[in-house]
Parts: C-alpha cells; structure tokens; sequence
C-alpha cells in the first residue's frame, strides 16, 4: 500500500466482531454495531510541539488498538475500507 499518514495521524484497519454471542446466538449483520478495535496499517512521523520539534507517535504499524466508536474519517484505499484518525482518538494499544 502506498500510503502514508501525515503529522498525527493513523491508518487502521478494523479488526472484525464476532458473529457469535457468548450465549451461542448468532448476529445477524443489520444488527452489529461497528468495532471499536482495529491494527494500525500505518502511521505517520509525529506532531510538532511549540518549540517546532517532531514528537514521535506512540504508535506503531502493527499495533493493536481501541479507538472511540466515532472516530476518524473512513476511507477506501485499494479497495480496502479503513480509518484515518488522529493518535489522540486512540483511547490505547491492546497487549
């Protein structure tokens, strides 16, 4: 993929709920909600601070993420549907 964020920001690609319920009940697609997990594909050099210096992102391409359920701006790279979002709407990386 020939993409790369700028400044602050992230490119995720949502990881998939389950279909399944712990109860064995299957969701049907209607009425799933939209993850609020994904990978970062890419990020991108960091935010400037007052001094003008590059602060580097806590995050990193293949990190896995948790991210506010109305974050970002999706878009369509290559086919491929994912988010653009600034690393402050990353609420934290999963271990």
């Amino acid at each position: 993929m020939n993409f790369r964020p700028l400044h602050d920001r992230v490119l995720v690609r949502r990881i998939e709920a389950d279909e399944k319920t712990a109860g064995g009940i299957i969701i049907p697609d209607t009425a799933k909600e939209k993850p609020q997990e994904g990978e970062v594909v890419a990020a991108g050099s960091g935010a400037r601070n007052d001094a003008g210096e590059i602060s580097p992102l806590e995050v990193k391409a293949g990190d896995k993420i948790l991210f506010g359920k109305w974050s970002g701006t999706e878009v369509k790279i290559d086919g491929e549907d994912l988010i653009i979002m600034k690393e402050s709407d990353i609420l934290g990386i999963m271990a």
